[in-house]
């Protein structure tokens, strides 16, 4: 079983560091996952023009292929102007419509507003929910003040919702591998 993470932020590392803890909880839990963090920063991905996958460039195809080839995925997401990342969406709108399905698609965000926090499930989880992906129970916000300033997480109970979530994402992939 692969896990990915997509970590959707262009600028900065709290995103970053954040589905990079949620791979490493769930590879901490099962070391047989292999996982692997996608950083879009890392990546040429062009912007959706409507044309068919093998008109864009080789990026985007690597990118999208690595997404649809996981078995589970971790997806995150700084939030701007209460809205995902435009890196992260476009990605998204990269994917077929039935890309997660029978997959757990768990969500990430990192924000300075409280209140933020409800951008995943108010637009990241329908998104995912349209591409058919399997959201988990909870997802994890992580707000920019649990960060230190070397952008690590220095605040226990964040790291705990980390873990709990790590545990119910390799749970429900399991049940629906179990379904095979």
């Amino acid at each position: 079983m692969k896990v990915v993470g997509v970590s959707g932020s262009l600028a900065g590392w709290k995103t970053n560091v954040a589905v990079h803890h949620v791979l490493k909880a769930i590879e901490d839990l099962d070391a047989n996952i292999q996982k692997e963090l996608i950083d879009l920063r890392d990546y040429d991905v062009e912007f959706v023009n409507g044309s068919p996958l093998a008109y864009y460039n080789e990026d985007t195809m690597n990118v999208v292929n690595k997404v649809l080839s996981a078995d589970f995925l971790v997806v995150g997401s700084p939030i701007y102007q209460a809205s995902i990342s435009g890196a992260l969406k476009n990605l998204l709108d990269h994917l077929p419509v039935d890309a997660f399905n029978r997959k757990v698609t768990g969500m990430v965000t990192t924000g300075e507003i409280e209140k933020h926090f409800l951008v995943s499930e108010y637009q990241l989880k329908p998104i995912l929910s349209y591409l058919k992906g399997l959201i988990p129970s909870s997802n994890v916000f992580i707000h920019n003040d649990s960060f230190s300033e070397e952008n690590e997480i220095i605040e226990s109970e964040v790291l705990e919702r980390i873990n709990l979530f790590a545990k119910e994402m390799i749970s429900l992939q399991n049940s629906i591998e179990q379904r095979n």
